[in-house]
């Protein structure tokens, strides 16, 4: 079963220095058929204006993942870490006990467009922890890239949850043929251009929702880039 999460109903906000999209409940945005998806909690789809963002604010127990479309996010937390997350790089953040952070537009100039992703941690209370890498475009090219896992299996970041994240671009006529393990669910996410799930259109801003399907075939009807998430 596949249904799918349309970028126009998403809950949007547009707060000037920030237009942001919310695929489940978020902040002001509360819709109690959207509160996630398995342990997959929040996709926010953020655009920046240059040289502003968020003030210093609290995390606790979540797993949080950003992940950098265009330009480049400043980043400065209560653990010491200053950084940079710029495309290719994910940034992963284990809340654990508690944390502040901060995140900005690095750039004067030019926007920033990013993912932020939470998850559900599989143990609260774990000491909070950073950890951000590179993974370039011909990684990702014809190819789903693991860039999240529980164990860090093949140079991935390592999250709080038996969860996968995926990261991959199709040029038009591409395909990818994913079969899902036996238990699993999946979330698509496209980031841009367009692809067919199983024979369903998705473009830039939609998701979906795999339950009970063995397989994904992933088909580019354009470039594409997207998120594909592997859930408990």
């Amino acid at each position: 079963m596949i249904t799918i999460r349309r970028a126009n109903d998403r809950g949007h906000a547009d707060h000037g220095w920030l237009n942001t999209y919310h695929t489940f409940s978020f902040a002001d945005y509360y819709d109690p058929r959207h509160m996630g998806f398995r342990n997959l909690r929040v996709i926010n789809e953020d655009r920046v204006q240059p040289g502003v963002g968020f003030p210093t604010h609290p995390h606790r127990d979540m797993e949080i993942i950003s992940y950098v479309l265009e330009g480049a996010l400043a980043h400065r937390d209560s653990m010491g870490t200053g950084s940079v997350i710029r495309p290719g790089d994910v940034q992963r953040m284990s809340a654990g006990t508690g944390i502040t952070h901060s995140e900005f537009n690095q750039s004067k100039e030019e926007p920033l467009h990013f993912f932020q992703i939470w998850i559900l941690p599989k143990r609260n209370g774990i000491t909070p922890s950073y950890e951000q890498k590179f993974f370039s475009d011909e990684e990702k090219r014809g190819s789903l890239r693991l860039i999240a896992s529980p164990d860090g299996r093949d140079g991935s970041v390592t999250i709080n949850q038996d969860a996968r994240l995926y990261a991959a671009l199709l040029d038009t006529g591409d395909e990818i043929v994913h079969r899902l393990p036996a238990g699993q669910y999946a979330w698509v996410q496209v980031a841009r251009g367009k692809v067919l799930l199983n024979g369903h259109l998705l473009e830039a801003g939609d998701g979906a929702a795999v339950s009970d399907e063995e397989l994904l075939r992933l088909t580019g009807k354009e470039a594409s880039e997207m998120l594909v998430f592997e859930l408990p």
